[in-house]
């Protein structure tokens, strides 16, 4: 075991290289912007980009293993109680085990065999560079025996994923296919108690792989094709600029703003609620955030002002609207997998998520005329006062969509200007930020990068594999031969896609399963712009779906509150997202009507 000197150290040196990576990926793209200026370039940037986003995916995904923070869907395990809750632990850690280190050991393969050795990136030998991979599954390797329960027996049992990874993975055992289907079964199963879902999906490609005879080395190769896609930094960029806006005090100016603009209104302080939160979730990208940023400060302000804390409750859990607003990166995923324009599916978005508000704004009109709740006066000091505060937040969506739209900079670039941007906002503006509390911004994003990009690049040979196998092709032909109707298929597609939103994080939903749909969604006639605004919706409404939402788990942990009562406060703000996503569903021209007349 190390000491805790040792593993001090350690932690330091894992941050230090993750901050160092976030900090040039946002450095590099600002410097392309100014050399463009003077009609030339930084050599070599896009490469070295495309590689630090390697780095601080596999870098991340070791401090997500230290902190125990991979995504899960842990609420088998929470209904457990000891010593049982112990054993199937150490058997999720067996699992996780075994999975890292087939990974670790095929991308070392991959790097040996499949990258040739005089190429470079930049001054760096490119093997070099990408020996991150193996190093960064070996480490979440260790980091999953050493979190094991306390007890030998249980680190055996947990180390003994190494050996099942060996035999499996051996040339000379010829009895792997006799194993495949049943540890297929198991690995899915174990998601249900908290097995890592790049465990699962890695794990499940790995499987099918060996069943076909083919080789593992595919899962990594595939992992740096995603990994150093074009788009991919954006990812890390937004993240980071979201987490900035979070540990600053943005979130109080931007509510004090909304309070004193549509206080007054019938409902106007939830109107408040739901435009501060889709405003802030599409800047963060994640709904999660919104929630335990703003949850208490926001639950606050409503109860104080006699709104019934179940209503606040049900509000703030379905807040996440905002992720399907630009410049939110479950767009541009979808764009990115689907191979759709991002301006396109930019523009697509806007009139079915301001459907999706519009709704939830008018049951919240409805609870406050019913309950007769309190307007606050309009006070135009107040508001201009409110919004001189917070002028420089407001500005952000403005400067995004300006400069990307305007064709001034790509969209990673306009990622890196938005880092930039909230930075000065924050730290020299404001002077919300020291330099302690802007590390700790760095650090608090790097968890939900590390596990977000580590799930995309497993996935991505999951993908591979069923696109290889003609999966999609084959599900397209046995639809065409028992479902003729096309709005039957898209009640069966909506039905689906809840019940996928409630057990995948809406990442790992679009690699795997938006390949399987463009195809079927070509056969029953249905545009991928619209299929996307579909699959989007149905994702958000997902993670607030009884009884295993994601958000619903946020919800009860930031409010303090059991899961049974989120269940029963979030009902009639599901039931009217439901509402809208039929709209939606039903009525592509809200989907594609601005398209056609700024893409026509």
């Amino acid at each position: 075991m190390l000491s805790s000197r040792a593993r001090a150290w350690l932690t330091r040196l894992e941050s230090g290289i993750a901050i160092a990576c976030l900090a040039l990926i946002s450095l590099f793209p600002i410097a392309e912007v100014v050399a463009r200026r003077f009609r030339t370039g930084v050599p070599g940037s896009t490469d070295y980009i495309y590689h630090l986003v390697l780095w601080i995916t596999f870098v991340g995904g070791m401090i997500t293993s230290r902190e125990d923070k991979h995504l899960s869907l842990s609420v088998g395990l929470e209904l457990m109680q000891e010593p049982f809750r112990s054993w199937i632990q150490a058997f999720t850690s067996c699992l996780s085990t075994a999975v890292c280190a087939s990974l670790a050991w095929s991308s070392f393969y991959f790097i040996r065999v499949g990258i040739d050795a005089s190429r470079s990136v930049g001054a760096l030998p490119r093997q070099a560079v990408l020996m991150i991979m193996p190093v960064g599954f070996a480490v979440m390797c260790l980091r999953f025996v050493l979190r094991a329960p306390r007890g030998w027996v249980f680190k055996i049992i947990a180390a003994s994923g190494i050996g099942i990874a060996a035999l499996l993975g051996y040339p000379l055992f010829d009895y792997t296919h006799l194993f495949v289907w049943p540890l297929s079964i198991l690995l899915a199963a174990s998601a249900a108690v908290g097995t890592p879902i790049f465990v699962v999906l890695g794990g499940l490609a790995a499987l099918l792989f060996l069943n076909t005879g083919g080789t593992i080395a595919v899962i990594p190769n595939e992992a740096y094709t995603m990994l150093t896609g074009p788009i991919i930094p954006t990812i890390p960029l937004f993240t980071l600029a979201g987490f900035i806006l979070s540990e600053s005090k943005a979130g109080e100016r931007l509510v004090r703003l909304f309070r004193a603009l549509f206080g007054w209104l019938p409902g106007g302080l939830a109107i408040m609620t739901i435009l501060i939160c889709t405003f802030f979730t599409a800047l963060t990208g994640a709904s999660g955030v919104t929630i335990l940023a703003l949850g208490g400060l926001l639950s606050f302000v409503l109860i104080q002002n006699k709104y019934e804390k179940d209503f606040a409750t049900g509000l703030l859990t379905v807040n996440g609207i905002g992720s399907l607003f630009p410049p939110s990166l479950p767009i541009i995923m979808y764009g990115v997998v689907a191979q759709i324009n991002i301006k396109k599916m930019f523009v697509a978005v806007l009139i079915p998520c301001a459907i999706m508000v519009l709704g939830l704004v008018v049951l919240a009109v409805y609870t406050a005329s019913r309950k007769k709740i309190q307007r606050i006066p309009f006070d135009a000091g107040e508001a201009g006062r409110s919004l001189k505060e917070s002028f420089w937040e407001i500005l952000i969506p403005a400067i995004i969509l300006v400069s990307y739209f305007g064709g001034i900079t790509t969209l990673v670039e306009t990622g890196a200007v938005t880092v930039l941007y909230v930075t000065i906002v924050e730290v020299l503006i404001h002077r919300d930020m020291k330099a302690p509390e802007f590390a700790n911004a760095f650090l608090k994003s790097i968890p939900i990068m590390g596990g977000v990009l580590v799930i995309l690049a497993v996935a991505k040979g999951l993908s591979y594999f069923i696109v290889d196998a003609e999966i999609p092709m084959k599900l397209a032909e046995w639809l065409q031969a028992y479902i003729s109707s096309k709005y039957v298929f898209l009640i069966l597609l909506n039905i689906a896609l809840l019940i996928i939103g409630c057990l995948m994080d809406v990442f790992s939903a679009i690699i795997v399963v938006v390949p399987l749909l463009i195809p079927l969604a070509h056969v029953y006639g249905i545009n991928p712009i619209h299929l996307g605004i579909i699959f989007l919706a149905n994702l958000e409404i997902g993670f607030l779906t009884p009884p295993v939402g994601i958000n619903l788990f946020l919800a009860s942990y930031r409010f303090n509150m059991p899961l049974v009562r989120v269940y029963r406060d979030v009902i009639p703000f599901f039931l009217t997202m439901i509402a809208t996503l039929i709209l939606i569903t039903y009525v592509p021209v809200f989907s594609t009507f601005l398209v056609e007349i700024f893409f026509p």
